[in-house]
């Protein structure tokens, strides 16, 4: 088909088969009949789970499955599976445990299993007194936010309290009502969309107004997980840099990142390569757990940290983290992907709290390595020598070559596709 002539708009698509669609898509970018079988293999999920998880499926895309180890949390040694497609993420971790494991590891806790549900009402005469008759329902919204989800109520859940603010914006004041909902062990954006839905027209009645959104907060603050871990000086001193200097240069970068948005971006986008790695693995929402830690990084007015790093009383270095955690074990990926299922099993959890605690010490296990590299060898030397694999296979090496060029980039200190190719001709002669 002529370029010109190729047309996105395809009939009936999302009511074709698997493999009809592959082969409108196929026909459509010119795809070769190798590729096309390979977005025909789904690896290990079900190609008719995976047509029922999203829309318009043709293929899966497989995204490495890494274990890390030494984490100790709360006293309890526990296996981390990460999903994640960039180099040295999992090593980061296994060597922030491995370095705090002899004193203690991580100690974790989390605020509560709070989500906030958004009503946005406007056009009311009598914002502030409407906010007032909005309050003096509270029993009401109760009613019909628990009568939603009686299986929620059962298990222990459901309303917990109101909120209502007036919010001043550029299309004039808006009333804006927060329903405070204990969702447990799951993530609860389904639970706590249908109570605003279901509350909008009482809302509308009582303020006389007109409501337009009805759906959660992804700033889930009311739902906070919380680490700490202590590394000892002995821990921290590398060749050429005493404990105590080590100690210094993490807590000056910690500084940095508080103080300067443009370093607060690349350091907490670390501490994320871990956090949405987990989050990922367990069939959780990585988008929402994202939006909620950068929101939560802001809340002051500016962008800064999430983490914060101290001296301790005997000069080691203690290292904190808190961010929002909405993660679930029950609903949607989490509990029909059977890789998501297998990661919960590794992982030994059965509460969503347990989960969101584990996350977050994996966060600050991230953090510590990229800031102790950043402050010591810089943090090339480690993320580039893993990453020399990946360049030595995008060179063309095969088998046992990628090793051998990986070696010998790393050994040059130089790790770039040009000289991975020189070296690969060498190598063949």
């Amino acid at each position: 088909m002529p370029q010109n002539a190729r047309r996105s708009r395809i009939s009936g698509f999302h009511r074709m088969s698997q493999r009809e669609r592959l082969e409108q898509v196929a026909a459509f970018a010119g795809l070769e009949p190798a590729l096309v079988e390979h977005l025909a293999n789904t690896g290990n999920l079900d190609a008719a789970l995976a047509d029922r998880l999203i829309e318009n499926v043709v293929g899966t895309m497989n995204v490495p499955l890494g274990i890390a180890t030494n984490m100790r949390i709360d006293g309890e040694d526990v296996l981390i599976p990460m999903a994640t497609e960039e180099s040295s993420v999992v090593a980061a971790v296994c060597n922030a445990g491995r370095q705090c494991y002899e004193t203690g590891g991580f100690t974790t806790g989390l605020s509560g299993t709070l989500m906030i549900a958004q009503i946005q009402t406007v056009g009311v005469a009598d914002p502030h007194a409407a906010r007032l008759r909005i309050l003096d329902r509270r029993e009401e919204v109760k009613a019909v936010c628990d009568g939603c989800d009686p299986v929620l109520l059962g298990l222990g859940g459901g309303f917990r309290d109101l909120e209502v603010r007036v919010l001043d914006t550029a299309g004039g004041p808006m009333l804006i009502t927060h329903l405070i909902v204990d969702t447990r062990d799951a993530m609860g954006a389904n639970a706590v969309n249908s109570m605003a839905e279901a509350l909008a027209p009482h809302i509308a009645g009582w303020t006389g107004g007109r409501v337009y959104l009805r759906i959660l907060s992804n700033l889930a603050d009311r739902r906070l997980a919380r680490a700490h871990a202590v590394w000892s000086l002995d821990r921290l001193a590398v060749e050429g840099m005493t404990g105590a200097q080590v100690r210094d240069g993490i807590i000056s970068a910690c500084h940095f990142a508080a103080a300067d948005p443009y370093r607060a971006a690349t350091h907490n986008k670390g501490i994320m390569n871990g956090i949405s790695a987990v989050v990922l693995a367990t069939g959780n929402d990585t988008r929402a757990v994202e939006a909620g830690a950068h929101a939560y990084a802001a809340r002051g007015g500016s962008y800064g940290s999430l983490t914060r790093f101290e001296i301790a009383a005997d000069g080691s270095l203690g290292g904190s983290i808190e961010l929002p955690m909405a993660v679930g074990l029950i609903g949607g990926a989490t509990r029909l992907h059977p890789t998501a299922q297998a990661c919960l099993k590794i992982l030994g959890v059965t509460s969503a709290a347990r989960l969101a605690r584990i996350i977050a010490a994996v966060g600050l296990a991230q953090n510590f390595s990229a800031l102790k590299a950043l402050a010591t060898t810089g943090i090339q030397k480690g993320h580039m020598a893993l990453h020399a694999q990946n360049i030595a296979m995008m060179a063309g090496a095969v088998g046992g070559e990628i090793e051998r060029v990986a070696h010998l980039l790393v050994e040059r200190g130089t790790v770039r596709m040009d000289v991975a190719q020189g070296l690969l001709r060498d190598l063949r002669g």
